[in-house]
């Protein structure tokens, strides 16, 4: 009786490791994709044409990488006449570290800081002309502290303060030639207590100057 013997060539050998790499469950191939080949679904990013989470490079527009449907590392994307949008980075699909954005002609937009998908600490904003905007602080994505923001001139609009993402306690407003235009408080969001307003001239505007509670005017 014969005995078969099977020779196992180095190429043979090859093929056959290959194959199975290729059908193990485990392993994700990396590709390079558009952005606009690319849905999300549930938190994650799929090809148009696949059920499975997308892992590689993702080039037009917006450009980065992808691991198993999330974003990772460094992201960027370009305004229609290319100039720069904004510049980010991810780690396991959230927000990480600094975020800067740009207008699209080339100005400074906003830029700040995310920690685990938030907004937190200092973030300044810019108008398209350089100007600055607003400044102020965030915690776990929502303004606190004190905020200034500023008109179209670069003068100082209005400033006050927030707590949990509402205005709170004191604020004040100016008109674009400098001069006062109101100053009262906020409790949760809304005007309350004495509140006074100034008409152009310097006199008080009696219409909105009184007493506030809880948003609404109540006396004079």
């Amino acid at each position: 009786m014969r005995r078969l013997t099977l020779t196992l060539t180095p190429i043979f050998l090859l093929t056959l490791l290959t194959c199975l790499f290729l059908l193990s469950p485990n392993v994700v191939l990396s590709e390079t994709v558009k952005s606009d080949d690319l849905v999300r679904k549930k938190g994650l990013y799929y090809q148009k044409s696949s059920d499975v989470p997308f892992t590689g490079t993702v080039t037009g527009e917006e450009q980065g990488k992808i691991k198993k449907g999330k974003k990772v590392g460094p992201w960027v994307r370009y305004h229609e006449n290319g100039q720069l949008l904004f510049k980010r980075k991810y780690k396991d699909g959230k927000q990480e570290g600094t975020w800067v954005s740009y207008h699209d002609n080339g100005q400074l937009g906003t830029k700040g800081n995310y920690k685990n998908g938030s907004r937190e600490g200092t973030w300044i904003y810019h108008r398209d002309d350089g100007q600055l905007e607003a400044e102020g602080n965030y915690k776990n994505d929502k303004k606190e502290g004190t905020w200034v923001f500023y008109n179209e001139k670069g003068q100082l609009s209005r400033k006050g303060n927030y707590k949990n993402g509402k205005q709170e306690g004191m604020w004040v407003s100016y008109r674009d030639n400098g001069q006062l235009q109101s100053i009262g408080d906020f409790k949760n969001n809304k005007q309350e207590g004495t509140w006074v307003s100034y008409n152009r001239d310097g006199s008080k505007n009696t219409r909105w100057s009184g007493v506030y509670r809880n948003g609404k005017k109540v006396s004079d």
